[in-house]
């Protein structure tokens, strides 16, 4: 429990920054994204890597997974398991529909100066007092809210589990989030605090980059509604990214909130 408290401890200060500012990213990756049958499961892959969707960095702490069924019930992670560089769980399939995966870290980030030497703190409010000591010097504190999510579905598409929190950045479909095809274009909405993010840039960038020279991004901006849309140059899977920042915190001591989101999806040959 303690070095996956470390991992965890770790990966918030890099998810601190907005996910396009740094080589790390985190993501999971379902083994199918359309399932069919009398009891499908798919085996998802989660991890924080430099080369999308080659685990080489640290795995992505299971504790912080929530898996919402089409009925809107969430349940968490089966056959789970962490090891050095990715952790592996399996998702069973029980009811038709639209299940959502996601992966939701929130908290706040401290850096401070105590005896000449900076520090770093991260946790709650309830022990953001009580954990910086009295006498610290440049004591600035920023909240963040960063969110990760895939979705698989077993049989036809359904809306329920893909219901905003209304809390973050936050992705909407207006085309089926697993009805992706390479050579169509494909329109989704980015919400923010459960409103149209106007005006921020999203990235989506294919998979295995290891094996590119080049990232090969494609950027695009969201409009006044929120969506934006995407073309997909070939199939494989997708990694998409918003973030952004403010100053609208959920307490007076946080000057900066710091928000970021990201998604796998499928897009599949026409």
């Amino acid at each position: 429990m303690r070095k996956h408290s470390l991992k965890w401890s770790a990966l918030a200060l890099v998810l601190a920054l907005p996910m396009a500012a740094h080589a790390h990213k985190m993501w999971m990756v379902p083994s199918a994204t359309n399932v069919s049958g009398a009891d499908p499961w798919v085996t998802v892959d989660a991890a924080v890597s430099n080369d999308l969707f080659y685990p080489d960095h640290m795995p992505v702490a299971l504790d912080r997974v929530s898996i919402t069924a089409p009925d809107g019930q969430t349940s968490k992670p089966e056959n789970a398991l962490t090891g050095q560089y990715r952790s592996v769980f399996d998702v069973h399939l029980t009811q038709q529909g639209t299940y959502k995966i996601a992966a939701v870290n929130g908290g706040l980030f401290a850096s401070y100066e105590m005896d000449g030497q900076k520090k770093r703190w991260r946790g709650d409010a309830a022990n953001l007092a009580k954990e910086i000591p009295a006498g610290a010097k440049n004591v600035e504190v920023s909240e963040s809210i960063n969110r990760v999510e895939t979705f698989v579905t077993n049989g036809k598409p359904s809306d329920t589990a893909l219901k905003p929190s209304g809390k973050g950045l936050e992705l909407m479909p207006v085309t089926r989030f697993t009805d992706l095809a390479a050579g169509e274009p494909a329109t989704f909405q980015l919400l923010l605090d459960g409103k149209p993010a106007a005006g921020l840039k999203v990235t989506a960038i294919a998979g295995e980059t290891r094996y590119r020279n080049a990232q090969e991004e494609v950027d695009v901006t969201t409009g006044k509604d929120g969506k934006f849309s995407l073309n997909w140059p070939h199939a494989g899977m997708y990694w998409i990214n918003a973030s952004t920042q403010d100053d609208k915190t959920s307490i007076k001591q946080a000057k900066q909130r710091r928000l970021s989101y990201a998604a796998t999806l499928e897009v599949l040959p026409q």
